[in-house]
């Protein structure tokens, strides 16, 4: 019988609690302390550390009850160590630790961003198989990266990343200088289903031949937020009204553009006809149809897993944990810390 594992995800605003037997997702528990955040317009660290501490003893509580099993059930420990907020790190990994040695279960500290890739093994249609390698783009308020995944538990790539703002980031201030609530991402995503994405041509970031020549996989979305905010603001300079569905829309278009574009270039490039989409802008309506769009023009088979697993959680965690146990991997060291800045090869600590 596969191992039956408890996950623990505190990396960033989301306290997550998952229990998963194998491919078989039993529990998945989420704690969001983003409506503390909302007033500050983004995350703050201190507050999202304090939320986990108060947060995990009921959420643990609560997976172990929609699983139907105890602390004494469990076969191992999982907790991601990095990358994320080193404080909210420290909170799992504490309260991990903890449950290790006071059960004495095998421990596992493994990467955040693997973790999104592992999500895809808890598939509700029961095809907990990843035909590997696959090329994953994993797009959160954190993390825009794009990895090439050879195999889940050894052998992952990272081809490229965000070098300024990561789209979850853009979407939030974008969403502040349309007057939008905190998250940005689902109220932009609201808004732009009623705009029109061709009113304006927004820039897309690091598409330029030049740019593709040293930075063919990076993403930036920096320049696109200051465009954003430039046009509002000439705008309202010269008196006219600012059609929020319009910008919105046209903003959506040039994020998704660029990822999508970006994620089936890799693909072909590396001959790799699989893409998987993971982290919460997956759940964008416009990226979600034009990555399948693309996809279905290049040949590539496009897997996405389900909405309630993209978001930070500790099914996935748990997941990933479980695909490490079953091949033949040792526990992690109770010595393992907090690094906010684990790269995505160190799949496990």
């Amino acid at each position: 019988m596969s191992a039956l594992v408890l996950g623990i995800e505190t990396s960033c605003d989301e306290t997550g609690i998952g229990i998963v037997r194998g491919t078989e997702l039993l529990a998945n528990v989420i704690s969001s302390s983003m409506d503390e955040h909302a007033r500050f317009g983004g995350v703050v660290p201190e507050v999202a550390a304090r939320a986990h501490l108060e947060a995990l003893e009921p959420a643990l509580q609560q997976a172990l009850a929609e699983a139907g099993v105890t602390l004494a059930d469990l076969d191992a420990i999982a907790v991601t160590s990095g990358p994320g907020l080193s404080g909210a790190l420290m909170v799992g990994l504490g309260a991990a630790k903890a449950l290790a040695v006071a059960l004495d279960k095998p421990f596992y500290a493994v990467n955040h961003l693997v973790g999104h890739v592992g999500a895809d093994v808890l598939r509700a249609d029961g095809d907990g198989a990843i035909e590997l390698p696959t090329i994953a783009l994993l797009v959160s308020g954190g993390h825009t990266s794009l990895l090439h995944v050879r195999t889940l538990t050894n052998d992952v790539e990272l081809l490229g990343e965000t070098i300024d703002d990561a789209a979850g980031e853009a979407f939030d201030k974008v969403a502040r200088l349309l007057g939008l609530p905190y998250p940005g991402g689902p109220h932009i995503d609201r808004v732009a289903a009623e705009g029109d994405p061709a009113a304006v041509r927004f820039p897309r970031g690091l598409t330029l031949p030049k740019d593709l020549e040293r930075h063919r996989y990076d993403f930036s979305f920096s320049g696109l937020k200051t465009a954003v905010a430039r046009h509002v603001e000439r705008l309202r300079d010269d008196g006219a009204a600012v059609s929020v569905p319009d910008v919105a829309a046209s903003f959506r278009e040039a994020v998704a553009d660029v990822l999508t574009a970006k994620a089936v270039a890799a693909c072909r490039d590396l001959g790799v006809p699989r893409l998987l989409l993971g982290g919460g802008v997956a759940a964008n309506a416009r990226v979600r149809a034009l990555a399948a769009e693309r996809c279905d023009a290049a040949g590539v088979a496009l897997r996405i897993p389900p909405l309630s697993l993209c978001t930070d959680n500790g099914a996935m965690i748990a997941a990933l944990a479980a695909q490490l146990i079953d091949a033949g991997h040792a526990p992690s060291s109770l010595d393992v810390s907090a690094d906010s800045t684990l790269p995505v090869t160190t799949i496990h600590a």
